[in-house]
């Protein structure tokens, strides 16, 4: 995982559903003031779920204090059209199937599920300057309290 400080590269096109519509963008236009980015695995499964609504449910605060939300899943866009409405979501909800930004933060972990071993992203979050610099990470997300975890992380920031 990328350590504080160092720049992530960030120049890559994703799809992206944005105030409930869908368009292809460059990540790094995601940027325009800093930004939080939380990698979750997949809409409508139980963690993943409490992780984006308790986002959501905060995304008042992040927006006061002059920060971007975003969420990144391997879901299609018209998944995350259906998901943001489900669960009352109006911050950015980035596809990303072939895992770029994870490689782009060196996130990618080997993980285990019903005995197989495969790699995909980690469930973390990162804090990122307009220019790629990442200014704090969440190595492992508290799907309970993500909002509260992210919080903390942005007062120390402050």
């Amino acid at each position: 995982m990328l350590e504080t400080g160092k720049k992530a590269k960030l120049d890559f096109t994703v799809k992206a559903v944005q105030n409930g519509e869908e368009k292809e963008i460059n990540f790094n236009d995601l940027l325009d003031k800093p930004t939080i980015v939380s990698v979750y695995m997949k809409n409508n499964t139980g963690g993943c779920d409490r992780q984006t609504k308790d986002l959501a449910d905060h995304a008042d605060w992040f927006t006061k204090k002059g920060y971007n939300l975003v969420a990144v899943s391997k879901d299609t866009c018209g998944s995350h059209k259906r998901y943001a409405e489900k669960q009352g979501i109006d911050f950015t909800l980035v596809s990303d199937p072939d895992y770029k930004f994870a490689e782009a933060t060196d996130s990618i972990v080997q993980k285990k599920m019903y005995g197989r071993e495969y790699e995909a992203p980690s469930r973390s979050a990162f804090v990122i300057d307009t220019d790629g610099t990442i200014l704090g990470t969440i190595k492992k997300v508290n799907t309970k309290d993500h909002a509260g975890e992210l919080k903390e992380l942005v007062e120390e920031l402050n």
